[in-house]
């Protein structure tokens, strides 16, 4: 399906919908609105949002949009309770940009401001692309939203970690994260 006559129209709901959450996030997994169609909203792999080809420069903009964000299972979407539009992601929808140590956890930041900290709830996991062997780390947000593990992140992660059964392995929360083969590298 095409995109709304009005996009804009769409993209100004979505934001006001999203506007009295603040920072609490609104009950997207209680919203069951009909499907609109598309909206020309693409997330890019480098994280960076898109509108109609341009990048939505207002941060404030990028995080009422995440918090209306939901994964179904014909993909992305924004929700508000009267509306379901379509978006694109190219990879996955957020970016773990900070990584910190906090007591016996690491809590993860990602680029729209959501902190997690890596433990059952919060899974990392790392899986290597077969093709090149590159590392592609990423994060549990919530529901089926993720977060990329960006790289600089990873290598602290890789700093701070452990030989565990012949796996660099961090810690969170109490549960072990295996980063990959100790012997190997992580590149």
């Amino acid at each position: 399906m095409s995109a709304p006559a009005d996009s804009n129209r769409g993209l100004a709901a979505v934001a006001e919908a999203a506007k009295p959450a603040g920072r609490v996030l609104p009950p997207v997994h209680l919203w069951h609105p009909e499907h609109c169609g598309e909206i020309d909203i693409l997330i890019r792999a480098d994280g960076v949002w898109m509108h109609e080809g341009s990048p939505i420069g207002r941060p404030e903009l990028v995080r009422l949009f995440s918090t209306v964000l939901r994964k179904d299972p014909d993909g992305y979407c924004l929700v508000t309770p009267v509306e379901k539009l379509s978006i694109k992601v190219d990879d996955l929808p957020f970016r773990a940009v900070t990584a910190e140590r906090r007591g016996e956890a690491w809590a993860f930041t990602t680029d729209v401001g959501d902190t997690v900290e890596a433990g059952e709830d919060h899974p990392l996991i790392v899986e290597t692309d077969p093709a090149t062997g590159e590392p592609a780390p990423r994060i549990h947000i919530r529901a089926d939203l993720w977060a990329r593990v960006a790289r600089s992140v990873f290598y602290e992660l890789v700093e701070a970690a452990t030989v565990e059964r012949d796996r660099l392995t961090i810690r969170s929360g109490g549960v072990p994260f295996p980063l990959g083969p100790a012997g190997a590298g992580v590149a």
